[in-house]
């Protein structure tokens, strides 16, 4: 069941509604809603619910829809959609229906600066640490269509677990050129990159173990992936070898990497192991280049929990309207920036090593 207030187009729920249909306790007479390009015919099949425009409302939907488990005794998988700055409206509902211990996947899309042509009070910068730092919600922002799909279908799969916890998805609505990851699974071991995704993120570039140019680590989330890709482009041109990781979920990556100190101050093993040792391996200490359309302290987090040398880019000031491009040149998130970010990290590192 999906639920959403007043955003249904926007936020791309069109298709579903017009396949399932829109809730009602009875059929109504729309007067030729079924034949427009929305087809709006409200009755007691439908499985949309749209509210008015009130984020509150929303998240009090989705408590009350993710608790049928325990009034009812049946699970539904509820899914809630909605402009991603406008999470902060209804934030005292959220945390509410994630203290009662609600099971749902929330959608927030568009998000961030990418949201260009909008202007800065629809372009959200801090709600991927409201998503991460709260418990009972777990935080995920990926890029491809593949990782969606991965992320989507486990998320639903979760809210039946005795321990499950709800799904937050911060998407966009750029268009984006999935030929990079196909070109990644066709390969390797499609099964383990999906692992990987689940787990918080993975390589999606690096260079092979015999490059001996100097190193660098590029980490990217989100709609920002091809102005990385396009980094570690130029970066091959500089002479610079360079990694670039995918995160799709820092939420999972911190928890994970969280969890090990907690084991091992409780006197239990060392789970030294983690996928964040996996993806930034200790025998490596290239500096790290984080890019985020979001708050640069989101990701900041990565270089100290690595033990290396890390230059934080992302939206720390409010956007204004323009271009994707503009947008992106004009808050130090586009490649220009990553490039000059990485050069300049290097020249640290090279200074601190020597």
């Amino acid at each position: 069941m999906t639920t959403s207030p007043d955003v249904s187009v926007s936020t791309n729920l069109g298709g579903w509604i017009n396949k399932t249909g829109v809730f009602s306790h009875q059929d109504i007479n729309t007067h030729g809603g079924e034949k427009r390009l929305l087809r709006w015919a409200p009755g007691p099949s439908g499985q949309h619910i749209e509210l008015g425009i009130s984020e509150m409302n929303l998240f009090m939907m989705l408590s009350q829809l993710g608790l049928t488990h325990e009034h009812h005794g049946e699970m539904l998988l509820p899914i809630g959609t909605v402009y991603d700055p406008f999470v902060l409206r209804g934030l005292d509902g959220l945390v509410y229906a994630a203290y009662n211990g609600a099971r749902f996947v929330l959608v927030g899309t568009p998000a961030g600066v990418t949201l260009s042509p909008e202007g800065g009070a629809h372009q959200s910068t801090i709600t991927p640490s409201v998503g991460a730092e709260l418990p009972g919600l777990e935080f995920a922002e990926p890029c491809f269509a593949q990782e969606v799909d991965w992320l989507l279908c486990d998320g639903l799969a979760r809210l039946a677990e005795p321990t499950g916890n709800s799904l937050y998805l911060r998407l966009s609505t750029r268009p984006i050129d999935q030929g990079p990851l196909d070109q990644l699974l066709d390969g390797c071991d499609a099964e383990e990159v999906r692992r990987c995704v689940l787990a918080g993120g993975y390589r999606l570039v690096e260079p092979p173990p015999s490059d001996t140019r100097p190193q660098v680590t590029i980490v990217a989330s989100g709609a920002v992936l091809p102005e990385a890709l396009a980094a570690v482009g130029e970066l091959d041109g500089e002479g610079v070898a360079a990694t670039l990781i995918n995160v799709t979920s820092s939420d999972r990556l911190f928890s994970d990497w969280r969890a090990g100190h907690r084991a091992e101050i409780a006197g239990g093993d060392d789970l030294g192991s983690g996928h964040l040792q996996r993806l930034f391996p200790p025998t490596h200490n290239d500096p790290i280049v984080s890019v985020h359309d979001a708050s640069s302290h989101h990701l900041s987090w990565i270089g100290s929990a690595t033990g290396r040398n890390q230059i934080p880019l992302g939206v720390d000031e409010f956007g204004q309207s323009g271009t994707i491009s503009q947008l992106h040149h004009a808050v130090g998130i586009d490649t220009d920036h990553i490039v000059s970010a990485a050069l300049v990290a290097l020249d640290k590192h090279e200074y601190r090593v020597g």
